[in-house]
């Protein structure tokens, strides 16, 4: 894959990504899908493909989080500011960070919610911090207000 992108032929390269992102479709295996992933976004950066790149490259950033892959989720975050882009206006919670805040909006305590969701405390705790982030909060209790639960619908 990376000698078709070095000898210039960024089409069969990305064919080739494709391939293997097809494969770990069905494999339990989500660190070498964002490697892949990582790696398709840098042949595409290159590429001048900066939107498709930052897809990849966010979904791959995702993965990382998720499991708590932190090396691998700096070289995607430094991938993603070489790419010079604007992220899209809005929060744009992710599906987890949705389905931890979610959960924390109800009343779940970190430790029910990483039991509920088999991910550790620690991803409960990054997820919640990049969710209040991007909601413009810094307490449970705003977030049980904004998301409606028991605290919000006093």
């Amino acid at each position: 894959m990376p000698s078709q992108a070095a000898r210039g032929d960024v089409d069969g390269a990305l064919a080739a990504f494709e391939e293997a992102l097809a494969a770990y479709e069905h494999l339990p295996f989500p660190v070498g899908q964002g490697r892949t992933l990582l790696a398709m976004g840098r042949v595409q950066r290159r590429a001048n493909r900066r939107r498709a790149a930052r897809d990849g490259l966010e979904r791959a950033l995702a993965l990382f989080e998720e499991v708590g892959a932190a090396g691998w989720a700096g070289l995607t975050r430094a991938e993603l500011a070489r790419l010079g882009l604007r992220r899209p206006a809005g929060p744009g919670l992710t599906p987890r960070e949705e389905q931890v805040a979610r959960r924390a909006a109800g009343g779940a305590t970190n430790r029910e919610i990483a039991a509920d969701l088999y991910i550790s405390v620690k991803t409960v705790e990054a997820n919640l911090a990049r969710a209040y982030r991007k909601l413009g909060i810094r307490t449970r209790a705003e977030l049980g207000a904004l998301m409606g639960g028991p605290r919000g619908e006093r």
